[in-house]
């Protein structure tokens, strides 16, 4: 039977990496690879355009949470996880401590799902192909265009194609209202 199973650990919001890096150097330093099989912070690749370029940069898909593969039997491991700098705790459950009612409750670390697993797997591995843009675009804001024959020109959005990942943007040319069809990736808002 697999004792490993996928946990989630909390962590401080923008610490993730480190929390990472963190665990990742006490399970070497603890020789707990075999508890510890893997250490993955979901993440997807989002581009934005800043100054006519297109940047793409990796953003975490659920800020704040670090996910675990591992066996958490021996309670030494999951008290040093979760003693950790950055470290909040696992996402727990209540479980009855032993057969005597008076015995009361623990927390226990939860395992995900297998569905809740594999859609967080998924996202990440689908992202990894598709990248999206960050910051979209809305019917009344003012942009420039970046890219293309109306490149320096600056419009207002008419439409916009979410599913095309287009803009209809109103462009004055030789003092006439314009519309031109342009990729999201061409224009630049304006701040």
């Amino acid at each position: 039977m697999e004792t490993h199973k996928w946990y989630v650990l909390r962590a401080i919001a923008g610490q993730e990496r480190k929390v990472k890096s963190y665990i990742e150097n006490e399970v070497a330093r603890q020789g707990w690879q075999e508890q510890v099989k893997q250490v993955f912070i979901p993440t997807e690749k989002v581009y934005e355009v800043r100054n006519g370029k297109k940047k793409i940069r990796e953003k975490i898909f659920l800020p704040g949470y670090v996910l675990i593969l591992a066996d958490l039997s021996q309670p030494e491991l999951v008290h040093t996880l979760t003693t950790l700098p950055g470290v909040i705790g696992f996402l727990q459950e209540e479980a009855r401590a032993g057969e005597n009612p008076k015995d009361g409750y623990v927390k226990q670390p939860i395992p995900l799902r297998e569905s809740e697993v594999k859609r967080i797997l998924g996202k990440a591995d689908e992202s990894q192909e598709a990248e999206r843009l960050e910051t979209p675009f809305m019917v009344g804001e003012h942009v420039k265009v970046a890219d293309g024959p109306f490149s320096g020109f600056d419009g207002v959005i008419d439409q916009v194609f979410e599913d095309r990942k287009k803009l209809n943007v109103i462009v004055k040319i030789f003092g006439r209202s314009t519309p031109v069809e342009l990729s999201y990736t061409q224009v630049e808002k304006l701040d």
